[in-house]
């Protein structure tokens, strides 16, 4: 699967006597309702904004409570709302999804009291099978391999985020926005939709991390990137000219970026020499994050996937 969603959620319990980040409240006394997501939840790099799920669906979302677990409900709250959408449920039984497409916060209550977590939020994506032809409610992205046979690709997205103006400069990790992944298709319809690969935001972040330890200071100093191209529709690839028919930017698990890794100011040769290095060294600490690396125009931008196995080429 193209965008990955558990089939259960990770509680557990800790004991903490001061706020956790990401809640709304002042302070925690003892035995009463606390709760913060875990490291798990910002991914391998620590660098994640937001998980994502389909619909109804139970959600992965590693949360540390305090609390009679028996007795604590959770409900999720509409991002810019703050009215909790359905009655509440039991956590101990796991967390589902909310029904609706769109981008949600976790709120936690037991005996009166609400925690509200908001960091990462939720995305809730729009099922693929919503997709009527070549159009998703409105916005026309083509067809993916065994669509039109109503067959089903274990490659193609599950589902895609919906994404409409205001949403754009919304995180998805640390140095990339939903922005990043739009489609740039020229069409005027709102609301888009992209595919987004947890796996891929992992990755990158991880290279830019690495790439931070060479030179500067890692903690004050950014690595300066530009983002060339996230996910593309099915339709808009194939006018890109050279672009693979298979190309994994339909599948949102690659982004060609352009990298000032040495921070000289310029992107060339000698970037993609060592965001070569880069890559090769999160893909040997990380397997599974294995992937295509491609050379553009004189190292001037760089193709990164994280497809599960090692490619590399020139184009």
């Amino acid at each position: 699967m193209t965008l990955v969603v558990s089939i259960a959620a990770a509680l557990a319990y800790l004991t903490f006597l001061r706020p956790a980040e990401g809640l709304d409240a002042h302070s925690v006394r003892p035995g009463s309702l606390a709760a913060r997501p875990t490291a798990d939840a910002f991914g391998r790099s620590g660098q994640l904004r937001m998980r994502f799920a389909l619909p109804g669906l139970p959600v992965d979302y590693p949360i540390e409570v305090e609390g009679g677990l028996d007795a604590v409900r959770y409900s999720w709250v509409a991002r810019g709302d703050s009215v909790a959408t359905g009655q509440p449920r039991p956590l101990v039984d796991g967390l589902i999804a909310p029904d609706a497409p769109g981008f949600y916060h976790l709120q936690l209550t037991m005996n009166g009291e609400r925690r509200l977590v908001t960091d990462p939020p939720l995305a809730v994506m729009v099922p693929r099978a919503v997709k009527k032809g070549s159009a998703l409610n409105g916005y026309t992205m083509g067809f993916y391999k065994g669509d039109r046979a109503r067959r089903s690709d274990p490659e193609a997205p599950i589902g895609f985020v919906e994404i409409d103006t205001a949403d754009l400069d919304l995180p998805v990790s640390a140095h990339l926005r939903l922005s990043d992944f739009v489609s740039r298709d020229r069409q005027s319809t709102w609301p888009r939709y992209v595919a987004v690969d947890p796996r891929l935001l992992d990755k990158v972040e991880l290279i830019l991390a690495e790439i931070a330890t060479w030179t500067g200071d890692p903690d004050r100093d950014p690595v300066p990137f530009d983002v060339h191209s996230g996910f593309r529709t099915p339709a808009h690839n194939r006018l890109v000219r050279s672009a693979a028919r298979d190309s994994r930017h339909q599948l949102g698990d690659a982004i060609d970026v352009a990298v000032d890794a040495n921070r000289d100011g310029k992107v060339n040769s000698k970037d993609a020499k060592l965001m070569s290095l880069a890559v090769d060294i999160v893909e040997r600490s990380h397997p599974d994050l294995a992937g295509g690396m491609g050379i553009y125009s004189r190292g001037s931008y760089v193709h990164i996937d994280a497809r599960g196995i090692k490619v590399r080429w020139r184009g």
